[in-house]
């Protein structure tokens, strides 16, 4: 597979997979600032899929959907993590915890990306500050 689109295709997954974390918790959520704060990350991270859906066109090609067991694992680990303690500060740490894994995996794929489309190296930076954002403004309710 073409490494742009192998890229662009991951970017879009990462984005998806805080989507789908950020609706599993927020369920859970009583906090109406930190219900807010999702609500607006999750809009970041539909932002940057749009991007991705739009570059992929440039491409001739669509993005590969995340799979039932991406998302089913999401859903039973914050199901887990949430039977003895649905607090705002642990839900905080649950989304933290995703948000390192993002910084981590999208700095090492970029790293790793010797293509270098600007657009598409652009689009990761988002998304690696969109991760460190993300992680920035929910220490506040640890």
């Amino acid at each position: 597979m073409n490494k742009h689109i192998e890229f662009l295709n991951y970017i879009y997954q990462n984005a998806q997979m805080g989507i789908v974390g950020i609706d599993d918790i927020i369920t859970k959520v009583e906090d109406k600032e930190f219900e807010k704060l999702l609500n607006e990350q999750k809009a970041d991270y539909e932002n940057i899929c749009n991007e991705a859906i739009q570059i992929l066109k440039k491409y001739g090609k669509e993005q590969k959907e995340l799979n039932k067991m991406a998302k089913m694992s999401s859903y039973m680990m914050v199901k887990m993590k949430t039977m003895t303690d649905c607090s705002t500060s642990n839900l905080a740490k649950m989304m933290m915890e995703g948000s390192n894994k993002g910084i981590i995996e999208i700095t090492e794929k970029l790293n790793n990306y010797e293509e270098k489309d600007e657009e598409i190296v652009s689009l990761a930076n988002k998304l690696l500050e969109t991760e460190q954002n993300n992680l920035d403004d929910l220490k506040k309710f640890l």
